[in-house]
C-alpha cells in the first residue's frame, strides 16, 4: 500500500506540470503516506439530554460514557445542542457555584452567555467566543444568557470541556481568558474550502490564543462542501471529533450531526472530508497519568483533597459571590 502510494505521489511530481503542483498539498501526501491513520474506536450518538439549571440542555459525552481518564486531560464534555429558547425578561442560568482543580472551557456556536465568578472576572460570549476560566484552587461562578438577548429569546448551541490541572497546578490562583473570534489563529487552505479556528495549540504554525497547562489542541473547523482536512497528532495524545454542523467523513466512515467520534491510540493521521457544509470540534491533549478523584464539582487526585475542598467551601475559602 505504501509503495503504490509513493509511486502515484511520484508519478504526480513529474507528470503534472510545474505551474499545477500544489507543494503543501504534495508534503501533506508525503506525511501521510509514511505515517499512520488512527482507527476510530467509537462513534457515540449524542446521548439523553439534561438540564444545567434552566439554561443549558446538554449531551454529556464522557466521562458517562466513557471510563474516566479515557479522554484526558479533557475529563468532561457537556455539549448543549441546537435548541430555540423564546423570550423572558428573566435570564435562564446556572446560579453559584463552586470548581476545583481544573478549567472550565465554554464554547458558544448560537446565542449569548453572561459569565460571573467571586475572582472578580465577568463577560458575556457571544457566537464563535471562547471563555476559559482556571478554576485551580477555587472559585465561584455562575452563568446565564445574556440579558438583552434573554429579551429576544432565539437559537442556543453551546459546547462545555472540563480540562483537568495536573497536580502541581491544581491550588494555583484562579484565573480567566476571555477569548474573542476575531482574535483567534486561521488557517485558510489554498482552496478555500476549510478553515481552522485554532483555539489552543497550533495548526501549521498557526498558534491559538489560549493559555494551557499541558499540551493541548482544541480547533474549531470550518468546512464547505468538497473540503478535506488532514490533522497529525501523536498517537499517546488522547484524541475525539465533535460534530457540530453537517455530516462529515472521517477515515472513511460517515459521520451524523451531533455525534462524537473516539479515536484510538493507534496511529497519527486523521482524514476529515464532508460533501456539504460543516463545524467540527476537534480535540487532542497528552494524558495526565495521575491519580483521578471527582466528586461532584470537584476534580482531584484523592479523596482526602475532595474532603478538604468542600471544607474549604464551608470555611469560605471559596470567596463570596452573589447569587
Amino acid at each position: 500500500m505504501i509503495i503504490v502510494s509513493i509511486s502515484i505521489i511520484l508519478f504526480n511530481l513529474f507528470f503534472i506540470p510545474p505551474n499545477q503542483i500544489n507543494p503543501n498539498l504534495f508534503i501533506q501526501n508525503i506525511q501521510m503516506t509514511m505515517n499512520k491513520f488512527r482507527s476510530i474506536e467509537q462513534i457515540i450518538p449524542p446521548p439523553a439530554p439534561h438540564w444545567v439549571g434552566n439554561a443549558f440542555r446538554v449531551h454529556n459525552f464522557f466521562p458517562g460514557l466513557l471510563e474516566m481518564k479515557r479522554m484526558s486531560p479533557f475529563f468532561l464534555l457537556d455539549y448543549g445542542a441546537k435548541i430555540e429558547f423564546p423570550p423572558t425578561d428573566t435570564p435562564r442560568g446556572v446560579g453559584v457555584h463552586p470548581h476545583r482543580g481544573f478549567e472550565t472551557v465554554t464554547i458558544a456556536y448560537h446565542g449569548k452567555v453572561a459569565h460571573h465568578d467571586s475572582a472578580g472576572n465577568s463577560g458575556v460570549i457571544g457566537e464563535g467566543d471562547v471563555q476559559w476560566m482556571t478554576a485551580a484552587s477555587g472559585v465561584l461562578h455562575k452563568e446565564y444568557h445574556e440579558k438583552e438577548w434573554s429579551k429576544k429569546g432565539g437559537l442556543a448551541q453551546m459546547a462545555q470541556i472540563w480540562v483537568n490541572l495536573p497536580a502541581k497546578y491544581k491550588m494555583s490562583a484562579p484565573h480567566y481568558q476571555a477569548l474573542k473570534k476575531e482574535d483567534f489563529g486561521r488557517y485558510r487552505f489554498p482552496d478555500r474550502k476549510a478553515e481552522v479556528e485554532v483555539i489552543a495549540g497550533s495548526y501549521r504554525d498557526i498558534k491559538g490564543i489560549a493559555n494551557t497547562f499541558t499540551p493541548i489542541e482544541m480547533y474549531n473547523v470550518h468546512l464547505k462542501s468538497g473540503a478535506e482536512v488532514p490533522f497529525f497528532f501523536p498517537a499517546n495524545y488522547n484524541t475525539g471529533f465533535l460534530v457540530i454542523k453537517g455530516n462529515v467523513i472521517i477515515n472513511e466512515k460517515v459521520i451524523p450531526t451531533d455525534h462524537f467520534v473516539l479515536f484510538a491510540n493507534d496511529g497519527t493521521d486523521i482524514q476529515l472530508r464532508t460533501i456539504e457544509d460543516a463545524i467540527v470540534l476537534v480535540l487532542s491533549g497528552e494524558p495526565i497519568n495521575e491519580p483521578l478523584f471527582s466528586y461532584g464539582p470537584f476534580v482531584m487526585n484523592t479523596k482526602q483533597e475532595i474532603l478538604e475542598a468542600y471544607d474549604d467551601l464551608n470555611k469560605g475559602k471559596f470567596g463570596y459571590l452573589e447569587d
